[in-house]
């Protein structure tokens, strides 16, 4: 009886730990991508706009730091994204540009902080790149971490649910600007999760409607 209890513990655990990451999801493709993405040779992955906000303001917020974290974030998931695609090569028909020589680009054309005033094809002409794969993370923390922790001993030490996340993923082409692809996708946020671990699991939810996905 103890091992048929642990059983259903592992899988009823194992269950909760994946609907943590599971939301709604949307997926938009322009009428122009068939015909535009086949002349695309190599891509550029733009560090995401992030924002990290709370649904009751912690103690002692500092604003400056919480600024620091969201620049982070944003390079963090802009290099996952890399990582991903870079370790799936063979299953696209393009390349990815490597978010150093992205950034290094940037920080000489002097647009690093001016990315909300540039059009994507601008960006794209700086880059020397044939489209542009960008994006956006909004995070609400509805609880503490030291609160999460808890939640993570009393649960198996999986981690407990901290709060909740959109993340859209886009595509631009590097010609006129236009927006060829986009996903969105709500998610629950987890204190064990890593910018790799929401990557990967966004990637395996798109992978069938990724622009370069070979056929």
């Amino acid at each position: 009886m103890k091992k048929i209890l642990l059983t259903l513990l592992v899988v009823m655990t194992a269950y909760g730990a994946n609907a943590q990451l599971e939301g709604s999801k949307q997926v938009f493709e322009s009428p122009k991508l068939n015909d535009e993405k086949v002349t695309h040779k190599i891509i550029a992955i733009l560090p995401f706009a992030t924002k990290i906000s709370y649904k009751k303001m912690p103690k002692n917020f500092n604003a400056e730091a919480n600024r620091d974290q969201e620049k982070t974030m944003s390079k963090s998931i802009q290099s996952s994204m890399y990582t991903f695609l870079l370790r799936k090569a063979k299953n696209f028909t393009v390349e990815f540009q490597d978010p150093e020589k992205t950034n290094i680009l940037l920080k000489k054309a002097g647009v690093s902080e001016k990315m909300d005033e540039m059009t994507k094809d601008e960006v794209a002409k700086i880059l020397g790149v044939d489209a542009i794969l960008g994006g956006s993370f909004e995070t609400e923390q509805t609880k503490s971490e030291a609160g999460a922790l808890v939640s993570a001993v009393m649960f198996g030490g999986l981690g407990g649910k901290t709060g909740t996340g959109t993340l859209t993923l886009t595509l631009n082409s590097g010609q006129s600007g236009d927006l060829l692809w986009r996903f969105f996708k709500t998610m629950n946020d987890n204190i064990m999760a890593s910018t790799d671990d929401m990557v990967e699991h966004m990637m395996r939810k798109v992978s069938r409607n990724f622009p370069y996905s070979k056929s």
